[in-house]
């Protein structure tokens, strides 16, 4: 979830939260003053009764008024009424229908005789405003949640696109590029900082990314040069018979480790040559006469380790270098025979999308954040663990997808054009 997304989210609900707790608490308060001011009317209206009882020696006429309803009850010897208040209903004549009120019942003496007297005054006007108050409060509400919403959502979008713009360079920020990470425009601290902080980071990385592939271009240049001559001397050395058989071993180990030397050199020298767009020999190539080149190619191997080949090829052209083609598919095809099982099966699949090689194996599944790093390689690999750099990164070149899979306890490989 986005952080604006997460934000909006618990701002809005917050804000819910609380307008209706406020809206709840405003509705009580409203309900208790009214409530209130009913019973203080109710009480002047008893005050009254008590009045006329003291001066006249008697009870005013019962009545039901417009709004307010006065009975009155002999009490028996043994009954006792305590004055209080208590909701409950009145008749309208007028609209002759049952009406929310509130009463309050007191006891009056009159001589020996005892009266409950009960004065009910309608509450429609009280609930009637109570009810207008709470609609105003849960419109407003509503207008609130709204404004809160459309403002989250168009202005602070718009406050977040200078984030959003670093962010998107950043996903595209390639040290093989000489593109530059540009400051968005914006007025926020936070993000000018956010850009001075990314364009001198991104400065110090390429520098550092050059000095590093700079040294290693002269190193493996000037290493060719002594790599040719020893293994020039070692070549006329072992056309000698001047030396022992322990001799010769070690000398044998000796040409077999230049040997890896000098095809290390190479491809690192292949890597740098790749890094920097030396190879631009670009064509039109048939795949899938590739394919069937590179099968018949390494037919042997798959017969010598019992290996079947199964082959589904669809005509692809597809414009890159010939050389790097041949690159490309020597790595997948040697890295399918050789870190496959005897009797096992090679699958080779290639249509416009897609070229997807699986082998059987009988190691599980390869960390795929590893795989295609330089150097990794398993324990018992005879490689120098380049392979799969070399081929995501003439991938990359081509702006292909490398990628890895473990399906049905086969090692799938798939390059999506």
């Amino acid at each position: 979830m986005k952080l604006s997304a997460k934000y909006n989210r618990v701002n809005l609900i917050t804000s819910f939260v609380v307008l209706i707790l406020t809206g709840l608490l405003y509705y009580g308060v409203i309900h208790f003053i009214l409530t209130d001011k009913l019973d203080r009317d109710l009480k002047i209206e008893a005050d009254e009764i008590m009045d006329y009882v003291k001066t006249y020696h008697k009870l005013p006429l019962a009545g039901d008024f417009k709004d307010q309803k006065v009975e009155y009850r002999l009490l028996k010897p043994a009954e006792l009424v305590e004055e209080h208040f208590l909701y409950t209903e009145y008749k309208n004549l007028q609209e002759k229908e049952m009406e929310p009120g509130r009463s309050l019942v007191l006891p009056v003496a009159l001589g020996p005789e005892k009266y409950e007297v009960r004065i009910t005054k309608s509450r429609v006007e009280a609930e009637d405003l109570i009810r207008i108050i709470f609609l105003i409060t849960l419109g407003v509400t509503a207008v609130l949640l709204v404004s809160l919403l459309l403002i989250n959502r168009f202005v602070l979008n718009n406050l977040w696109k200078p984030f959003y713009g670093i962010l998107d360079q950043l996903k595209a920020f390639s040290l093989a590029d000489d593109k530059e990470l540009k400051p968005e425009q914006t007025k926020i601290e936070e993000f000018m900082e956010l850009n001075r902080s990314l364009v001198l980071m991104s400065q110090r990385v390429r520098a550092d990314y050059k000095d590093l592939k700079t040294f290693t271009d002269n190193a493996s240049h000037e290493m060719m040069t002594p790599l040719a001559v020893v293994n020039t001397k070692l070549d006329t050395l072992l056309q000698t018979d001047s030396f022992s058989d322990q001799q010769g071993e070690l000398i044998h180990d000796i040409y077999n480790a230049m040997g890896r030397l000098s095809k290390l050199n190479q491809t690192m020298l292949l890597l740098a040559k790749i890094e920097n767009n030396l190879i631009l020999d670009e064509e039109l190539l048939n795949f899938k006469q590739l394919l069937e080149q590179k099968c018949v190619q390494f037919q042997e191997l798959f017969q010598l380790n019992e290996i079947k080949l199964q082959a589904d090829l669809s005509v692809v052209e597809l414009k890159m270098s010939r050389y790097l083609a041949d690159v490309l598919l020597n790595n997948l095809f040697t890295n399918a025979i050789r870190h496959n099982m005897a009797a096992g099966v090679v699958e080779v699949f290639l249509d416009r999308k897609e070229l997807r090689m699986s082998n059987t194996s009988k190691q599980k599944a390869l960390n795929v954040d590893k795989i295609f790093e330089r150097f990794n390689k398993s324990g018992d690999s005879e490689g120098m663990g380049l392979g799969l750099a070399i081929s995501r990164q003439i991938c990359n070149h081509y702006k292909f997808s490398l990628q890895y899979a473990y399906l049905r306890e086969k090692h799938v490989f798939s390059i999506i054009f």
